[in-house]
């Protein structure tokens, strides 16, 4: 695992770990950065967003329905 630990540039406050995606060689692999900081005091603070649960399992809404699963 990755043993180093994010701290925020701005305010020095250790931030999460967020995972990304790449494609190599025509596989997608996991990448892992900074997450945002959450320090209300900091310039950099951005506000935790609503997690979004996909509606069928595939990372999109069903077809006519919206993201929050209403039509």
């Amino acid at each position: 695992m990755d043993s180093e630990d994010h701290v925020c540039p701005v305010c020095g406050q250790p931030v999460g770990k967020v995972v990304g995606r790449r494609k190599t060689l025509g596989a997608w692999v996991p990448v892992w950065g900074p997450g945002p900081c959450r320090n209300p005091g900091c310039a950099a603070y951005r506000e935790p967003a609503e997690p979004t649960v996909p509606a069928d399992g595939t990372g999109h809404p069903r077809s006519g329905e919206s993201a929050a699963g209403k039509p």
